[in-house]
């Protein structure tokens, strides 16, 4: 088990078809402590009986919008479980005009919106819990991304935007965090039928081109996504940091 003694925190567990539920179960599968944080506005009765699936794990409620919340929540964290060995960050969200309308239609409010949630949060997370003393030494930062932020998809707009800051986050939060020994990635997940991405129109669409276009002709799943996440977490991982890493059965290097 490559994670046994670790303590990962992901963030933004929602259901049992999200990308954070993937990962936990690999965490846990690889030996993991396993810890979260959910949006205040979650359904804490189902919330409560996927967590409690896991052994000892436990949810923080965290609003990403702010950094007070951001704060509160990792103290908890520190307070309950001492310091941690991982961050899994699965938190986005976009208007659903700002998604369905032409890019260049997108507001101001709608644009700092989305780079606020999907991008700057994770920038805020890391700073936090550098400032807390929340991570052990050789800790390892990952965050998930998406295809839409290297070249245009239909229906993506202003998230492929935010995604493509966060990438870039990625790179200056590892030069950053590299001085204290500390990892930072991107893992950039193929199309899931997850619960955000019921927001994109015509996704099943999506998901049939990648069925037939990938090296590999079949779409990812939550927990494959969640074992390289895995990876990233543990030693094996130790002289990665900066990428960003596809998980996509190869449709990312496709062409025409």
């Amino acid at each position: 088990m490559i994670l046994k003694g670790k303590k990962i925190l992901i963030m933004g567990v929602r259901n049992k078809w999200s990308i954070a539920w993937g990962a936990a179960q690999a965490a846990t599968e690889q030996g993991a402590q396993v810890i979260f944080t959910h949006n205040a506005t979650e359904n804490m009765e189902k919330l409560n009986a996927l967590i409690n699936e896991i052994p000892g794990a436990k949810s923080y409620a965290c609003d990403a919008s702010t950094d007070e919340s951001i704060k509160t929540a990792l103290e908890a964290v520190k307070k309950d479980f001492g310091k941690i060995d991982g961050i899994l960050h699965c938190i986005a969200h976009a208007n659903t005009e700002d998604l369905r309308n032409d890019f260049i239609q997108t507001s101001r409010e709608g644009f700092a919106h989305a780079s606020d949630i999907s991008a700057y949060s994770f920038v805020a997370t890391a700073r936090l819990a550098k400032e807390l003393d929340l991570l052990n030494d050789g800790a390892s930062l990952v965050a998930l991304t998406y295809f839409g932020s290297e070249k245009t998809m239909d229906n993506y707009n202003v998230m492929g935007v935010a995604k493509a800051a966060l990438e870039a986050s990625i790179r200056y939060l590892s030069k950053d965090l590299g001085k204290n020994n500390m990892r930072v990635n991107a893992i950039s997940a193929g199309p899931i039928k997850t619960l955000s991405a019921k927001g994109i129109k015509d996704f099943g669409t999506i998901l049939d081109v990648v069925e037939e276009r990938a090296p590999l002709k079949r779409n990812v799943t939550q927990l494959e996504v969640g074992n390289v996440a895995a990876f990233l977490f543990s030693d094996l991982a130790t002289a990665v940091t900066g990428e960003v890493i596809h998980v996509d059965n190869g449709f990312s290097i496709t062409g025409i």
